[in-house]
């Protein structure tokens, strides 16, 4: 059997003259007909760059020296931006990321949704740097270098990129990359630990280490005392994620916390549960979703893909009865927890297949006056098929892809809602990830 040649690319570096952004966040150029993706490269920017990738109607490439800038470009808060995967915009302003982003939402509410609110709302901001609370670092030893890497993939590559900080994650684990390189250099396990989860909470922050192996003594007892020096939580997980359990501190109940200072609510959650990544806009988030519910004291609301509580707690604070229903059986536990840790008795929490029509449910018998729904990135096209018959008189939509929300929005309104108002928050500045929100009124 005869083996395909790979297609050899060009080794000289091109000129590209950038029209446009593609949705990931590449300069999009032409040449001969064909399109050119560049990365790290602007609107109206002559730039040269190197070809990394050739398909049969596009090339991939990478800007090595920019000839003409655009007013949008500033130089990146981080010294591995140019090759980290972690972000893709560090190169253009925050203004400019925020523009990208609005602009993003309005083609795919036209082009999915054929939908457009009556009210476009300024986009919700927070601090770009030291934000991320949430991140999966990978780890891989290099026998030629004879060192360890810690970070994360680099752009449109299987690689690693050696970095020594990260300026976008919280500065507990941010600032101690190097620390942590230093950490598994020295394991006996080094080849053996496949990556790292992360999560911090407000006064906490945690490591999980995925280890293939089991650890000797000598290992374990290092990174019991990386956590004890540091001060962090640390976890190990030999297999599936059932399998991952808290070795430092050695007493207390395994979870971190965070706090939502405008409802006087703490929130417990395990580090590998989901939770936002920014706190800040996320407390920003919250108080907007409860702000366009309009609640009222009487009100019976239901908070679909609820969690662990983040937005059903809240919402128990200011209306009558709140349901909040899960697909996940252990979030529904840990909102059961967090119902009880802060004292409220108005909430429930319920398990439930959220892709079949679950109207018939026993706690979906009285109807809801409002709605929140906050869908993975598959959004809800199924459920808001059959939302309108709560009737409900206002939905919150939070989502974290303009696509799958564009096109349930076009859902909502063939059932009888209007768009009133959306806009983008940004809880993951310097990526191309869009975060939005929307409210739809009974027509």
């Amino acid at each position: 059997m005869s083996r395909r040649r790979r297609k050899s690319l060009p080794v000289e570096p091109v000129q590209c003259e950038i029209e446009k952004l593609s949705h990931d966040g590449r300069g999009i150029a032409y040449q001969n007909g064909k399109i050119q993706f560049v990365d790290g490269a602007l609107p109206g920017e002559s730039v040269v760059a190197k070809v990394v990738g050739s398909r049969s109607k596009f090339d991939e490439l990478r800007t090595i020296e920019v000839l003409t800038a655009s007013p949008e470009r500033t130089t990146p808060p981080c010294n591995f931006a140019d090759l980290c995967g972690g972000c893709s915009l560090q190169h253009m302003t925050g203004d400019a990321q925020i523009e990208f982003k609005q602009q993003t939402l309005r083609e795919n509410f036209a082009h999915f949704g054929g939908v457009e609110p009556l009210h476009w709302e300024p986009p919700m901001r927070s601090p770009d740097l030291a934000y991320r609370r949430k991140a999966r670092l990978g780890v891989r030893f290099v026998p030629k270098r004879d060192s360890v890497l810690v970070g994360f993939r680099e752009k449109r590559n299987t690689f690693l990129t050696d970095i020594t900080e990260c300026v976008v994650m919280d500065p507990r684990i941010g600032e101690r990359i190097t620390e942590i390189r230093a950490l598994l250099y020295g394991l006996e396990a080094r080849n053996t630990i496949a990556q790292i989860e992360v999560a911090c909470g407000d006064d906490a922050a945690a490591l999980v280490f995925r280890n293939m192996e089991a650890l000797s003594g000598q290992d374990y007892e290092a990174l019991v005392g990386f956590g004890q020096t540091h001060d962090l939580h640390i976890y190990l997980q030999p297999k599936g994620p059932d399998t991952v359990h808290r070795i430092w501190p050695a007493e207390g109940e395994e979870r971190l916390s965070y706090r939502l200072e405008a409802f006087d609510l703490t929130l417990t959650f395990h580090p590998m549960d989901f939770t936002q990544v920014n706190t800040e806009l996320n407390q920003k988030m919250v108080a907007r979703a409860v702000e366009w519910l309009e609640l009222k004291p009487e009100d019976r609301v239901l908070d679909l893909f609820c969690g662990l509580g983040n937005f059903t707690l809240p919402l128990a604070r200011r209306a009558g009865q709140v349901v909040g229903v899960e697909g996940d059986d252990a979030m529904v536990v840990r909102g059961r927890e967090n119902a009880s840790l802060n004292g409220l008795d108005n909430v429930t929490f319920c398990g439930a297949d959220l892709q079949a029509d679950f109207t018939s449910e026993p706690w979906a018998a009285e109807g809801f006056d409002k709605i929140l729904i906050d869908p993975p990135r598959s959004g809800a096209q199924e459920i808001c098929e059959y939302l309108a018959a709560f009737g409900a008189k206002r939905i919150v939509y939070v989502s974290c892809n303009p696509a799958t929300l564009a096109r349930d929005a076009g859902v909502l309104v063939r059932k009888g809602y209007s768009l009133v108002r959306a806009g983008v928050m940004d809880m993951f500045p310097h990526t191309t990830h869009v975060e939005s929100i929307a409210v739809f009124e009974r027509a």
